[in-house]
């Protein structure tokens, strides 16, 4: 277990260093998700509801999330560095853990940047948003390590990825929209949560065959 977790975090660092010193994700996370939000802001109609600033703050989620899974294996493919880590690696799904930690830590601080910013524009953030949020990152990682994998194989990934990954986070957004929204966000959090579980156990014990073929 040691050696695993060794390996899980060493493969974060590296993607976490590489962010720091290319900077090519992040930046591009911030810029879209902010200026998704300032474009919600001035296109709703005045008097719209809460509810529908809401959806579309989630969908900005969504689609930021998935500006960063395209670039996930990006280096990995065009570097050839993928062929190492699954020789290296101990046990492959360290490697989906690792990429799947570096992705929630982006995702992180793009949402540090969008909430305050929807607070803003929109409403105050309140505790079921910042919980929903935190369960749908895992879910995001989770299921979109995956497929970003997947998709990095082909020449297309550009539009493979988000034919994968969108149907797959509709209950994300569902799930996201209702703890916020309903007056008993605790089964919205809990469906969260159980995505979460399913996703990651179906990642983790798929994630083999996707980087060995």
């Amino acid at each position: 277990m040691a050696a695993y977790l060794g390996d899980v975090a060493a493969l974060a660092r590296k993607d976490l260093l590489l962010e720091l010193r290319s900077r090519d994700t992040v930046p591009a996370m911030l810029l879209f998700v902010v200026a998704a939000l300032v474009v919600f802001h001035f296109a709703l109609p005045a008097g719209t509801g809460d509810d529908a600033a809401n959806g579309l703050l989630w969908v900005g989620l969504l689609f930021t999330a998935l500006l960063g899974l395209t670039r996930a294996f990006v280096a990995e493919r065009e570097q050839g560095v993928m062929d190492g880590l699954v020789l290296a690696a101990r046990d492959h799904s360290a490697i989906w853990l690792g990429k799947a930690v570096s992705i929630v830590a982006f995702l992180v601080v793009a949402e540090a940047v969008a909430l305050p910013a929807y607070g803003l524009f929109f409403e105050p953030v309140g505790w079921e948003l910042l919980a929903a949020v935190a369960l749908a990152n895992v879910g995001i990682a989770a299921v979109g390590t995956l497929l970003s994998a997947m998709a990095a194989a082909s020449r297309a990934r550009e539009l493979l990825l988000p034919l994968l990954f969108l149907p797959l986070g509709i209950p994300i957004v569902v799930g996201g929209v209702g703890a916020t929204v309903a007056e008993e966000p605790g089964r919205y959090l809990a469906f969260l949560a159980l995505y979460d579980l399913v996703f990651a156990i179906l990642s983790w014990a798929s994630f083999e065959y996707v980087v060995t073929e």
